[in-house]
């Protein structure tokens, strides 16, 4: 499927393809959690999505609301042109253990700061993530880590053959 084949979203549908570039912040009261090796490492109604075109939303989750102790910061570092420089964070339970499975921005760039220090989280690389009560699926490629839920349609970007979108 390419960007022109991109279907008209159903009634309460979003379609990735109207949202903004650069990024939206916005807060969502949706219930989101993470779980990884039996454990919720995150839980939380007070999130913010990021919504750019062409990606399902991520989500970022309060530190607050996250098993900080089960997380460790990396060395790496990436930039982002709108949110900035972000680190990674590797999760272990019990033994197992998850390799720079989220990331976080410790002082986003201006109109990011909503995001400050609040976690992302590849839904790859851990065992499930939730949008309330639905399990997401993971947007494709290593570089991106949008959820995808049955209220948005793509095409997303991520994918094989899809970098120059």
């Amino acid at each position: 499927m390419t960007k022109l084949s991109r279907p008209t979203p159903e009634p309460g549908q979003e379609s990735v393809w109207d949202y903004p570039r650069p990024p939206r912040v916005e807060p969502t009261p949706k219930r989101l959690r993470v779980i990884f090796n039996g454990v919720v490492i995150a839980e939380t109604t007070r999130a913010w999505r990021v919504l750019e075109t062409s990606h399902p939303p991520t989500y970022y989750i309060p530190p607050e609301d996250v098993r900080l102790d089960l997380l460790r910061r990396t060395p790496r570092r990436t930039v982002c042109e709108f949110k900035g420089a972000a680190s990674y964070w590797t999760i272990t339970v019990d033994g197992r253990t998850s390799e720079e499975a989220a990331w976080s921005y410790a002082a986003p760039q201006p109109g990011y700061e909503s995001i400050k220090d609040h976690l992302a989280f590849y839904a790859n690389r851990v065992d499930a993530c939730f949008v309330d009560d639905e399990q997401v699926q993971a947007q494709e490629g290593d570089f991106y880590g949008g959820w995808i839920t049955s209220a948005i349609v793509g095409p997303f970007k991520g994918g094989a053959g899809t970098w120059g979108w």
